[in-house]
Order: structure tokens, then sequence, then C-alpha cells
């Protein structure tokens, strides 16, 4: 089986799908490896590390992909990427499907078949391969010492000759995995930590990392949880109560990060212009879901603003901003979910269609759309109709969600 492994062309895209460390292992298994020059140079990993781990360096994306049995990318590919694919091989990478449904399309009608990460099954077996747990860990972690950067005050209570410094008072919006880490960071830097979440068996969870743990009403929390551990989409009544509470809440920190996402939809907004306005000058806020939408009003993709005093980051690519670490992470995550699935007498990979992790994250296989949340819109055919007659557009169900909720 060969591997091949691409520079990520998106613009501020700095992780890459392998790193030396993984390409061992790949090697290990019996797999051969074969990296596209530079795509590990933003996360510094040269290609002399690459080549010492034993595969292959190729000069272009044409080069690495050529008899690939499968590609491993970060983000999806674009279009100019797609045309050098071969036919039948497997793209593992994070491909956003719900976002860029045609997408999914087009890997059907290339032959390719797509493996989205991000899809990953929440189930124990899945959990090493889960890269939306490893990245959204780091982005917890680097949200909190990007607040701290900005800040312009210590985070935990001093004590001097000269007088005593408050400690910082620092509250997270979401207690998935970013919040959780999010909560850990900051409790460990010294500040005095709050969190809320929609789900009660946060609650739990918040407070073992020693935070307090504030909402409106916990009895319409314990029924908001899913099976899978992600969060419903709340009642109106207990958004509102909520945001009138938290509105409230947020006006007494210094620094506040949010971290609600919902597959597939824009994220929530829970994060007023009001609500910023009303906090003190020089307090941060941190808005971790600013590429879906934003949790908060006012924030900006890619800015660091200030607006009455009031720095508001919204940082793209947060994990990214941790090139390294990410990489890493995330190359595991690959490698573990190969490796699953690695038939060590035939050196290929075996994707069983009925197995439950391969069902997560297939998009498209053997040229065909086989994933349930997109495969109707491709089953969808026009009505017969007069020769002369204008046809009506296909209704397409691909953006089509649970309305869950996850960080």
């Amino acid at each position: 089986m060969k591997l091949a492994v691409l520079k990520e062309t998106r613009s501020g895209e700095t992780r890459v799908a392998a790193t030396p460390e993984t390409v061992k292992k790949y090697i290990s298994l019996g797999a051969s490896v074969a990296v596209q020059s530079g795509a590990g140079e933003a996360a510094r990993f040269p290609d002399a590390d690459y080549a010492a781990a034993g595969a292959s360096i190729s000069p272009s994306a044409a080069d690495a992909v050529q008899n690939a049995d499968a590609v491993l990318k970060v983000l999806a590919p674009s279009s100019e990427e797609l045309r050098v694919f071969p036919r039948g091989a497997k793209l593992i990478a994070t491909l956003n499907a719900h976002s860029d449904p045609d997408s999914v399309a087009s890997y059907a009608r290339l032959g390719i078949d797509a493996m989205a990460m991000e899809l990953m099954p929440r189930i124990t077996r899945a959990q090493s391969m889960d890269v939306l747990s490893s990245q959204s860990n780091l982005a917890g972690y680097k949200a909190v010492i990007d607040a701290a950067a900005y800040y312009g005050r210590a985070l935990p209570m001093m004590m001097t000759a000269a007088g005593t410094i408050a400690a910082a008072k620092v509250f997270i919006m979401g207690a998935g995995v970013a919040g959780l880490q999010a909560i850990a960071t900051a409790r460990r830097l010294g500040a005095v930590v709050s969190a809320t979440d929609v789900r009660f068996a946060a609650k739990e969870q918040v407070e073992s990392l020693g935070a307090t743990f504030v909402t409106v009403d916990e009895e319409a929390m314990k029924s908001a949880e899913t099976e899978g551990g992600y969060a419903k989409e709340m009642s109106e009544d207990f958004q509102k109560r909520q945001a009138d509470f938290v509105a409230e809440h947020i006006a007494k920190q210094d620094i506040v990060i949010t971290t609600a996402l919902i597959p597939g939809r824009p994220a929530p907004r829970l994060v007023s212009a009001d609500m910023v306005n009303a906090m003190k000058p020089g307090s941060v806020v941190v808005d971790l879901a600013v590429e879906a939408g934003g949790n908060v009003e006012l924030s900006r993709p890619g800015e660091a603003i200030e607006t009455g005093g009031v720095t508001i980051l919204g940082f793209k690519n947060v994990p990214g901003r941790l090139a390294a670490d990410a990489s890493s992470l995330y190359a595991r995550n690959i490698y573990n979910f190969i490796a699953a699935f690695f038939d060590k007498e035939t050196k290929s990979m075996k994707a069983d269609p009925e197995d439950a992790i391969i069902k997560g994250v297939m998009l498209t296989r053997d040229g065909k759309i086989v994933h349930p949340a997109f495969e109707a819109a491709a089953t969808q055919e026009p009505a017969p109709e007069p020769e002369a007659a204008p046809k009506e557009p296909i209704a397409d169900a691909a953006d089509e969600t649970d309305g869950e909720e996850e960080d």
C-alpha cells in the first residue's frame, strides 16, 4: 500500500497529515510513504526527517500521488489537487462535507473513496482516531494563552509588599473538549474560573477541574444531552433566560472564551454586542467558533479587534497556531485509523463498509455517495419533462443536520 502525504495549500494552514514518527509506523506496517517536498515545513518537520524515517520525497503533489492507494491531508484538497488523484484512491482528511456538500459529488464523480475524519463516531473504539477532540484540546489551551497575552494583567492572585493583585476572572462558555482544556489551563495559570454548558453532565466535569458551574436552570439541562455525548439545541425560553443570566455574569468577567459549535450549521450566537460593551475596559473575549459564523456578535475571522476597550480575538485555525503538536496529534489519529483496518498479509487497508467506524466517515465509495447524510441528494432525479420545457433545479438535501452541538 502506498500512502501519499501532501503539502497543505489552503491559506494559513500550517499542519501536516503525517510526521516522521507516523511515517516510521506506516513503514513498520508494510506500507510505503511518499511525502511531497515541504509538506511538513510549516510544522517544523523538514524533508530530511521524513527521508530518515523511510519516506520518499516527491517534488510535487502529482508525483506524490502517482499510484497511491491513499492520500493523507489535513484539509480537503482543492479542485486542482483532485485532478491528479488516481481513480480508486482513498482520501483521508478533514473534509468539512457539511459546509461544502458539492465536494462530495466531486469525490464520487472522480472515483475517489473519501473519508471525512471529522465524522468519526464518538465510540470507545474510535477515541484514538478522533481528530476533533485532539485538535479542540489544543485550541482550548491556546485560547487561554492568547487571552492572557492580550489581557495585559496577571492572571493569578499575587501578594506583594506593595499590595495584592486580584486574580483574573475567566468565564468559559461550552464545556466540551476545548472548554475543559481551557478551564484546566486557566486554573493552572491561577485564574478564578467559571463555566457554563447546556449539558448537565458537564457540571461534574467542570467542578472536578476546580471551576464553578453557572446556569439558570439545571433541570432543563438534564434532558439536553444525546446518547452520543453531544448537546441538543435548547428551547427558546431556556436560551432567553440563559442569555439574561449570562449577560449579567459576563459583565463581571475579565476574560470570556466561547467554544460552542453545531455540526453542519452556523455556530450559535452566545455573546451579543451589548454583552461585550458591558465588560470592563481591558477585558478580552476569545471566539473559538469564529470560522463557523462565531459565538460572539462582533468577532471577525482572522482578526483581533478592540471595541470600547474590550479586545475580541477571532483567530482562525487555532490548533494550527501550535503546528508541531497539532500535526503530531492529527497524524497519530490518522495512523490509528489506518492501522485499525490494515491487513498485514496483503499490506493493504481493508475498509469493511459494515464497520461502524467506516460507516461513520465514508462519504463516497466506488464512484457513489454512500454516507446517509449526503446520498439522498445524489439519488434525486429531475422529473421527465417535454423537450422544450425548462428544467427545474434538483433539491439539495445535503446540508441537513441533526442539530447536535459539540466543540
